[in-house]
């Protein structure tokens, strides 16, 4: 049984950027996988401040703590497979999950590629437009930490305004839980 960390970094809850993790997590607990979803937007998570304690001390934290980063880098550290999830922000990820990555990326590379070979995913909702430069974003993060890029069978984006606009978006469910089985079949490969 693999561990699965997925991370939404939409401010709203349970909108679209929710429904789509959730499609992927469900179908990976019926899988058996042990999975956990972290809402990090409005948790009022602060950027990076380039201070390299983190190179410094090398103790595998943020010289920040009075936010949920050092948890979720242990989280992270942890997991076989992150799922990173995002709305579309003019053309880009929310700040909060800009920050969660600036500041988890430089931590797990200071600390000797914390993250190395984990598997990696990008989840994307949209509204209309910028929903790839939103995707290279979360999966610039995944290659420079040396992970595994997991892919679906279109892009990882799901179309919808609303909350829960997305669940009309049949493509992009499809996509989903696409997703999820290569996520399930890489795990199993890498297990063996």
């Amino acid at each position: 049984m693999a561990k699965v960390i997925a991370v939404n970094g939409s401010p709203r809850y349970q909108g679209n950027t929710y429904v789509m993790l959730n499609i992927i997590l469900e179908k990976l607990k019926k899988y058996g996988h042990q999975v956990e979803l972290i809402n990090i937007a409005n948790k009022k998570i602060n950027g990076c401040v380039a201070c390299y304690k983190c190179a410094d001390r090398k103790n595998k934290k943020c010289a920040i703590e009075n936010d949920m980063i050092n948890e979720c880098i242990e989280k992270l550290t942890q997991s076989d497979a992150i799922i990173l999830g995002s709305p579309t922000y003019f053309a880009d990820v929310t700040s909060d999950m800009k920050a969660f990555i600036d500041r988890c990326g430089f931590v797990c590379r200071a600390n000797g590629d914390l993250l190395k070979r984990k598997l990696g995913a990008a989840v994307v909702s949209v509204r209309r437009g910028g929903a790839i430069h939103t995707f290279d974003t979360l999966n610039h993060f995944f290659t420079i930490a040396q992970m595994i890029v997991v892919g679906s069978c279109y892009w990882n984006i799901g179309i919808g305004r609303a909350p829960g606009d997305v669940v009309n978006d049949s493509e992009g469910i499809a996509t989903m839980e696409t997703l999820a089985e290569n996520i399930n079949w890489l795990l199993d490969k890498i297990s063996n």
